[in-house]
């Protein structure tokens, strides 16, 4: 029997009444991530062997660890690619139970994001593709700029909740609309 599990903001958001807002947190309900290690001194071979996997998005964690985000894959199918691009020199490990995407989008999104993270998010310093571990509020996330005026976090799904709830606070002054969209790949 096939494990199906709720998104933990199932009970938060009302799937059918959210209207879009020129700011938008938009909630993938599916996104597939795996952790890939290596020992530092592979780094450069790491980044070689995802070079034939042109559609996945990978982001820099910390010397040796990335982060892969699949617009396509289904569950496990990731991590069975992964795994046969990055054989004997990295470590491939499925989080997509155990961490949640969200996206935040519009032309206030750096002034919503200003309150709670501690980096500058101006274009000419934080561009677009580059990501970084940090604290939104008081949760830690993986942060990554994915557009002129898009943000994505990655969060453990245990905190999905209390930074979903943070960002609401946030983007209350600037009417942020919420909602849950089918995946990565289709952000409308």
């Amino acid at each position: 029997m096939p494990f199906l599990s709720r998104h933990p903001l199932e009970s938060k958001v009302d799937s059918g009444s959210s209207i879009r807002a020129v700011d938008h947190l938009e909630i993938p309900r599916s996104v597939e991530i795996v952790t890939v290690l290596s020992r530092q001194t592979d780094n450069a071979t790491v980044i070689a062997g995802f070079a034939p996997a042109g559609d996945l998005v990978m982001r820099n964690v910390a010397p040796g660890e990335w982060l892969v985000l699949s617009h396509t894959d289904l569950p496990d199918s990731l991590q069975r690619r992964l795994a046969g691009l990055l054989t004997d020199i990295a470590d491939v490990v499925d989080q997509s139970e155990g961490r949640v995407l969200l996206r935040l989008s519009g032309p206030n999104a750096r002034r919503i994001l200003a309150k709670g993270v501690a980096i500058d998010l101006d274009p000419s310093a934080f561009a677009v593709g580059q990501s970084a571990n940090l604290r939104c509020g008081h949760v830690a996330v993986n942060f990554a700029r994915s557009g002129e005026n898009e943000f994505e976090l990655v969060v453990f799904r245990s905190f999905t909740e209390s930074l979903f709830e943070d960002l609401l606070v946030m983007g209350r002054e600037f009417d942020l609309s919420y909602g849950f969209s089918s995946g990565l790949a289709d952000p409308v």
